[in-house]
């Protein structure tokens, strides 16, 4: 399954932390941005260039001891069709370098609406006598608020190329708990989503006990977590929140099971930041994003046994 793949990598790398590119123009050096402005002007192609260029660089630094990448695709749909085709290239240039690819989209619909979302980022398309990946990544995350039509669609894509997705179930923003925190029947919204979880992806369980459907639970919220962890014990999580939006790494050690395994945790603005938060050149940002995501492999497996 899909997830094995992902869980062989961590325990080869004994790193269970991704990635996040999430960037916007300004998180790029002036040096990258001045090369593709001189080319094309103040444009949302330049842009795109240089955003993929950054890219490109933090993926040759990390792909050796980092196991996967997050591009949040909204970050790269502000920049037009240009950005989009950055996202496509960022994917496999990633996936070139032996890295796995979760792309952060949290789509959600229905029905053919939702076929065609799996499609695009985990399926592919027939064209005449050519069968073709649009994206090619190797998860999504997805929106599960529609319930099981929204769902189904998904997992059929799953089961068939190899894929996995992971559904929001507790977020790390400050206003999750408006609803995922209210009670049905005694029991919180974020809990019923994570059991569907489990029932979602009882029969796509792989060799290391975990299904090709995961959940996005915060490290902002620790006892849920651990939780979670005890209750859906299927589920692989992707824990964003660690760092920036002030998850610690002690905090997030209930999200593993006793094997260290079961969980990827998401580190974005951190790393890709990182050189001006060391005040380094900024022609050393590449560089920078390595030590930082060895600072933050090696703060979290501190707390966790990964064997």
């Amino acid at each position: 399954m899909s997830f094995d793949r992902l869980i062989e990598k961590i325990i080869e790398m004994k790193n269970p932390t991704v990635v996040g590119l999430d960037p916007r123009l300004e998180y790029v050096p002036e040096f990258i941005q001045k090369r593709y402005l001189d080319d094309d002007g103040w444009s949302l192609k330049a842009a795109s260039r240089a955003i993929f260029s950054f890219n490109k660089l933090i993926i040759d630094e990390i792909c050796d001891i980092v196991p996967a990448i997050k591009p949040q695709a909204a970050y790269y749909e502000m920049y037009g069709h240009h950005g989009v085709k950055t996202l496509e290239r960022t994917i496999r240039y990633a996936k070139l370098k032996g890295m796995y690819v979760i792309t952060d989209g949290k789509r959600n619909d229905i029905g053919a609406t939702m076929e065609a979302y799996a499609t695009a980022h985990l399926g592919s398309v027939v064209i005449g006598e050519n069968e073709i990946e649009p994206f090619g990544a190797d998860a999504l995350t997805v929106n599960g608020y529609l319930g099981t039509d929204g769902i189904e669609p998904l997992l059929k894509i799953c089961r068939e190329r190899d894929k996995g997705i992971y559904v929001l179930v507790k977020t790390s923003n400050k206003s999750s708990g408006e609803l995922q925190d209210k009670l049905i029947d005694g029991t919180p919204i974020y809990a019923v989503m994570g059991d569907m979880c489990e029932k979602w992806g009882e029969d796509t369980i792989g060799k290391y006990g975990y299904s090709a459907v995961g959940a996005v639970v915060g490290a902002t919220y620790p006892q849920q977590l651990t939780e979670l962890r005890k209750r859906l014990p299927h589920t692989m999580f992707l824990v964003p929140g660690y760092g920036a939006q002030g998850g610690g790494a002690e905090g997030l050690k209930g999200a593993f099971d006793e094997n260290g395994l079961g969980a990827i945790v998401n580190s974005s603005r951190a790393v890709m930041c990182a050189y001006q938060k060391e005040g380094c050149d900024e022609r050393d940002f590449a560089k920078a994003a390595r030590r930082e995501v060895i600072r933050m492999r090696d703060d979290i497996t501190s707390y966790i046994n990964l064997k």
